[in-house]
């Protein structure tokens, strides 16, 4: 009997532990991309992008450990001018013709404290690859009115835009230039679990 009974407490502890695991996607018409940057030194401009998706697989419910991967279509990006849109598309920044999307893949989504964790990954702009680190906060998960399961995450970064070859640069009169290389991000993310 004691033969029997150990393995078959091991089983279902091993599938207790698979169910575990979740699956999410990005609800896009409740989540935003932002990013913002500097011009002329001076001010600050703030756009976004309105094409974008994402999944994550969380093998805990805490969503510690989880993986995600995330994808921007870079033909969407909206700073509210169309001058300036039609400029980023080109080839001076994202050249969204020959590379329709950034991607992002982690690494490590590890939680720091509370509702506070570290995720990490690789993020391609254009043909170059580099490590990010996000600073993510978790709001929660309820559910709504339908019976769907959400979950809520702010994530906020900064890269260097160079760094990826959105390339176009100038000088102001005094010398600097007139589009910042430092790019904030801001994700405000939504996820609806699979059902």
């Amino acid at each position: 009997m004691k033969k029997l009974f150990l393995p078959l407490m091991a089983g279902l502890l091993l599938t207790g532990a698979a169910t575990a695991q979740t699956k999410w996607s990005v609800d896009a018409a409740h989540s935003n991309v932002k990013f913002s940057i500097t011009h002329m030194v001076v001010s600050e401009i703030e756009g976004s992008f309105r094409g974008f998706e994402g999944i994550v697989v969380a093998p805990e419910a805490n969503f510690n450990n989880a993986s995600v991967e995330f994808s921007v279509k870079t033909a969407t990006v909206f700073t509210d001018n169309d001058q300036r849109d039609a400029h980023l598309k080109g080839d001076d920044f994202f050249n969204a013709e020959k590379f329709p999307n950034m991607t992002f893949k982690s690494t490590s989504f590890k939680k720091a404290a509370d509702n506070k964790y570290t995720l990490t990954g690789n993020l391609t702009i254009r043909d170059v690859t580099k490590p990010i680190t996000f600073e993510v906060t978790y709001g929660g998960t309820a559910k709504d009115p339908w019976g769907n399961t959400k979950a809520g995450f702010k994530a906020k970064s900064a890269i260097k835009r160079l760094d990826y070859g959105l390339k176009w640069n100038t000088l102001t009169e005094a010398g600097g230039m007139v589009v910042g290389d430092e790019v904030g991000i801001l994700l405000n993310i939504e996820l609806l679990q699979a059902k």
